[in-house]
This record gives structure tokens, sequence and C-alpha cells, in this order.
């Protein structure tokens, strides 16, 4: 598979055909052909799927200019390197897992943009006065082990070592799945950049929500990412004969967790920026015919800062307390993430909003609601996000999920101009 087309001749400036912006989603379109199914797009990590795509991945940064590599967990790391070797380093990148039968550009248009920036830059001869690091990162979703973000915590040197114990649907731990694929798990320490040595992080990312559809914008600056709170819920009441077991003297672990759902509805309704998700709900062995004994569900809850959503979390928890006592169960809760709302640089921002009004766009800057790789990377550097316009409704995590090349295109001019202008030194 080619890597970097060639059929133009390289000049000084950047095209002004909207280029960029096509070449972006002929990339996304090749990338969706590799997938676990075949009549969607799914990609979890170390999928057969998943290894293939970094590998693609691998050979176009190689084409466009950059030494790569596929680290230990993973990662797709291009390296565009300064003609200063002691340089310091911008990351720019996302992830290219993706959720079950998802969009093409949800992470993708991340490690895409800044690919074909290097690939211009390759072209004409241009190189940066700072190192720059194209990181496609192997996990941000948390699908297959049901915890996010493996690729990008081992590069900001948050990885928890306790995660190569999770295991996954077929019982196989992270552990087991490095190794089988040729890692060695000691080594994910040594993958830890130095903040010392950075000047900055930048993400391009699909909205994944209406707002610049609804005001007609094709990118938006990113002021914070969202505090997240995720919990796994497990309710043990007691099976019993759906026709014997007289109403009134049920345990019953289903209704328990349908309680749940509720509160969570009522109480995540209740301030503004807060959201609460159920987005798991299973009856472990259960039939028709049979009082549910065990039910399993999973609780998302975010906001735009940390107080309003501890608030909510600790009341929810309290609701949990009272259905076990009224219905009869035990509901076990265990913490499985717990993310700080992570605000965004203001020059980087500032940076973002001069480069869009020089690309003839009115800045428009947004809260993110989604968890993304660049949270990794608060405490260790400055760090920045351009969103892109989603479009049907802001659908995401969906193959209804599009981005218009027209809107690629202008985000990858805007980064462009940022990534000239960014200084060499924090």
């Amino acid at each position: 598979m080619s890597g970097v087309d060639r059929s133009d001749r390289p000049t000084s400036r950047p095209p002004t055909d909207g280029a960029f912006g096509s070449r972006i989603v002929a990339l996304a379109d090749r990338l969706a052909e590799l997938s676990e199914s075949r009549d969607g797009l799914t990609c979890t990590y170390f999928s057969p799927a998943h290894r293939a795509v970094a590998a693609n991945l691998r050979e176009w940064m190689q084409a466009a200019g950059m030494t790569a590599e596929i680290d230990a967990v993973g990662n797709v790391v291009g390296r565009y390197a300064a003609a200063d070797p002691d340089a310091k380093t911008l990351i720019v990148g996302s992830h290219y897992d993706t959720v079950l039968d998802a969009g093409k550009f949800d992470g993708r248009l991340g490690i895409l943009t800044p690919l074909v920036l290097v690939e211009h830059l390759g072209a004409t001869g241009r190189r940066l006065p700072y190192h720059l690091e194209l990181i496609a990162f192997s996990e941000e979703e948390g699908v297959r082990f049901a915890t996010p973000f493996i690729g990008s915590s081992a590069v900001a040197g948050r990885f928890d070592p306790a995660m190569l114990e999770r295991r996954d649907a077929g019982g196989a731990s992270l552990d087991d799945v490095l190794r089988a694929a040729g890692s060695d798990p000691a080594s994910i320490a040594t993958l830890a950049r130095r903040p010392q040595d950075l000047i900055g992080y930048l993400e391009v990312h699909i909205e994944q929500g209406p707002v610049l559809l609804e005001e007609d914008l094709p990118v938006g600056i990113v002021t914070s990412i969202a505090g997240i709170v995720r919990q796994l819920v497990t309710v043990r009441g007691v099976a019993g004969h759906a026709g014997t077991v007289p109403m009134a003297m049920r345990h019953d672990a289903a209704l328990a967790a349908a309680e749940i759902v509720l509160a969570v509805e009522r109480r995540c309704g209740a301030a503004p920026t807060l959201v609460g998700t159920v987005g798991r709900l299973a009856v472990r062995d259960g039939a028709i015919n049979v009082v549910p004994g065990l039910c399993e569900l999973s609780l998302d809850i975010r906001a735009g800062d940390d107080a309003t959503r501890d608030a909510a979390v600790a009341d929810i928890l309290a609701e949990i307390g009272r259905i076990a006592q009224r219905r009869g169960v035990a509901i076990d809760t265990k913490e499985i993430l717990r993310m700080r709302a992570v605000p965004c640089a203001p020059r980087i921002q500032a940076r973002l909003e001069d480069a869009i009004r020089r690309a003839g766009v009115r800045p428009r800057r947004l809260p993110s609601g989604a968890g993304h790789d660049a949270a990794m990377f608060d405490d260790r550097c400055e760090l920045g996000m351009l969103f892109v316009r989603c479009g049907n409704g802001g659908v995401s995590h969906s193959p209804r999920e599009t981005a218009a090349p027209e809107d690629a295109d202008v985000a990858a001019r805007v980064l462009l101009d940022v990534l000239l202008a960014f200084p060499a030194s924090p």
C-alpha cells in the first residue's frame, strides 16, 4: 500500500485546491477497509485488523520522510527530526483503535491530518525548529480490556503496571497479549517522554457533537476536557422461578439495576455540563423464565469541572445504597477510571485562534465532553486541541460519523499555520 501520492510537483507553499482534505479522507477510507467485521469498522487493541492498521501507518510515516516504529504497546511513532539534534519535541497525534461498529474519523483524523502535513513539509524540504513526533496511539477507547489510554498513558509516563493483569472477554491478560505480540511489558516504562524535552502536545479530533455543525463552523478550539469517573456495578439478588416466586418476595437484580439507571438519568440532568451514561447492562446467565439473580452495569459520569462531577457520583452511590437496602440485594461498585477535568493551555488556544482567523473562519471555543489522549499529557507539557465539524447531526462512535473533506482541509491549514509558528522552546 503506497503511502504518499507524488503526482504533484513540490512547491514552497501549501496546495490551494483542497488537496490536504481530500487526501486525509482518502487515507481514512483506506484504513477503514481493515476491520474485524465485514459489515462495519471495528478495530480493537492488538486484533489482526489493529496490527494491519499499525503496519500501514508506519509505512505511510516512513514514506512521508519520518523515521517510524511500533513501540512496546503498539503505538506507531513517527519522528520528523529538526536539524538540531538537541532540539525539543512537539507531539501531535491521536488514537487508531475504534469502538465496535465505529466511524472512520474518531481518533484517526488526528493522525492523518499531521501526516499529510509532514508529507508536504518533506516534499518541500522544510524542517521545523523542533522535532515533530507524530504518534498514532494504539488504544484509547478501552474496548478490549475495559481500561482506556493504554497507548498515551505509556508515552506520558502514566502507565499503571496493574493494567497488565486486566483480562479481555476471552480471558487473556494484557500481559499475555503483549508477550504474544513479541513485546516485553517490562520495557513500557522506557516509553515515557521526559517533560523537559517537550514543548507541547497538539491533537486534532472530530467534535463528536453538534455544536460546530449547528453554528456552521468547520473547526473549533477546545478549552477543556471533561473530568470522568467510571464505575462497574455488580448487583447480586436471588434467582428464582418466574412463575412461583411472588412479586413481593423477590430480590430481583435486574429491577435494582433498572432503578440505578433511572437514578443516573435524574441526577445527571440536574446540572449544566453534567452527563451520565449506563453503557453496559447485562443479566448474567439470564433466562426468560428466571428471576434475575445477577446483573452487571457500568456508570460513566462526566462534567466540565470536577466538583460538579464528584457531587453527582456521591449522590448516585448513596442512592445505590438505598436501592440495595430497599430491594434486599447486594450491590458492589468498583471505580475503574478517574480523570480530572483538564484545561487546554491558554497560549495554544490563542495560537489556534489566530490561525483560524487567518484561515477566514470565525473562532469558536468550546469544551469537550469526551475523553482524549491529550488529557494524559496534563502536567507534562502545554496541550491544545482543535475540533473538526462532525456531520449527520454530530453523531460519532457510529458508522454515520462523517467529516467533510473541506473541513478536514481547513483543519490541516490551521494546524500547519500553528506548526510553522510554534516556538522551539516553551
